[in-house]
């Protein structure tokens, strides 16, 4: 019956389907369907920028499992910004994101419409897809270390209105990188070339500024911290660039009876690391594409 009527005029037709559908669609629900009447609407706010930040759980320990390098080890945080690569490149909106030691923040822009907004989605999207790179790509980093058991990372989602609060985020993380950083260095250093014992070189810096670990690194061992490479001191910020790319194809050249190979150059977009000061004005300025206007 369902057959010989698809035959008939298409208005006819599409009334039938969309009837059969409705039909279907109502001898589909149960009585336990009211249960979807206990989900929270967890829609964020229009206009804002979303930012999903994912900190690893007990690192401390998974980093020390694996025989991290103290005070940084160059593998663990190349392997955090190949992660956090995959994350953007699987979402598109993430705009900029910034990331140190063990944590990484996306910020999706202000007008996305991914997962129609919704906070859980967003965030366990972001935490599952950096979460399986990181195994995944662990070998790449990590050739002779096995992984052990898998790292965990929990998330959070913040919402921020206007560019100067998401300005003044992203510099809060990069501050919190250079004072944490500053400590490392100094405590791993007192222990490592000044044979003091973890809690000798706690005491040590108790109570001290950053001026006064600058002095002990300068002072007792030659160590001039401004000298540390950009990456441990800045961490690393991760925009959308458009880079020209060489390919090799095989082109039928006019009146030419066969194929040669030409060298095309054409430009895509990637995503790119940075390890500079996004704290000033002139990294924004240099990238005005990533933030959008306040009166949006």
């Amino acid at each position: 019956m369902l057959i010989l009527n698809t035959r008939v005029v298409s208005g006819c037709t599409k009334t039938l389907v969309r009837s059969l559908n409705h039909s279907s669609r109502a001898m589909a629900k149960s009585k336990f369907e009211y249960v979807r009447q206990f989900e929270t609407d967890d829609t964020c706010l229009r206009n804002c920028y979303i930012v999903v930040r994912l900190d690893g759980r007990n690192f401390h320990k998974f980093s020390e499992k694996h025989n991290f390098a103290k005070p940084n080890d160059n593998r663990a945080l190349g392997l955090m910004t190949r992660s956090a690569q995959s994350v953007m490149e699987e979402l598109e909106d993430v705009v900029i994101a910034y990331g140190q030691s063990d944590e990484f923040s996306f910020v999706f822009k202000r007008t996305s419409t991914w997962f129609k907004r919704r906070a859980s989605k967003l965030m366990t999207h972001v935490a599952s897809q950096f979460s399986s790179s990181y195994v995944f790509y662990w070998k790449e980093y990590f050739a002779e270390q096995p992984l052990l058991y898998p790292p965990g990372f929990d998330g959070r989602v913040v919402l921020y209105p206007s560019n100067r609060n998401l300005r003044d985020y992203l510099s809060w993380r990069q501050a919190d990188c250079h004072v944490n950083n500053l400590y490392n260095t100094s405590f791993w250093t007192l222990i490592q070339k000044g044979g003091l014992t973890t809690i000798q070189a706690e005491e040590r810096l108790k109570g001290t500024l950053a001026a006064d670990k600058n002095e002990i690194l300068f002072s007792d061992f030659d160590i001039n911290y401004n000298n540390e490479p950009t990456l441990l001191r800045k961490g690393t910020t991760l925009i959308w660039e458009k880079r020209d790319e060489a390919v090799t194809k095989m082109v039928k050249l006019p009146n030419e009876e066969e194929q040669k190979e030409v060298t095309v150059t054409r430009g895509r977009k990637r995503v790119c690391p940075h390890h500079c000061d996004i704290i000033g004005d002139q990294f924004w300025e240099e990238h005005p594409d990533i933030l959008e206007r306040d009166d949006c």
